[in-house]
């Protein structure tokens, strides 16, 4: 991954923010990694959304619903700055 794309994804974690705190991805520690696969033109988004999650059943949905909100979120902003990519979730 070259050191442009590196900029571009740092500055999708600025912008993408949290629903409930209005932080930006970036400080919240839920994206862990991404892999870049140039010949498939696929971009991984490993994420750490497990383990954010309380051990109340109840607050487990809401923190789901919240989670699916980030990813779509951040799905949207990627696509955008990189149409030609597929965005898949680890």
């Amino acid at each position: 991954m070259d050191e442009a794309m590196k900029r571009k994804l740092d500055k999708v974690l600025e912008d993408v923010k949290d629903p409930e705190s209005n932080l930006p991805l970036s400080s919240l520690g839920v994206i862990e990694k991404y892999r870049y696969n140039e010949q498939l033109k696929e971009l991984y988004v490993f994420t750490k959304f497990f383990s954010h999650r309380p051990p109340c059943k109840t607050c487990v949905g809401i923190s789901m619903l919240i989670e699916s909100s980030i990813k779509r979120d951040l799905e949207a902003a990627l696509k955008r700055e990189f149409p030609e990519l597929s965005i898949r979730f680890v």
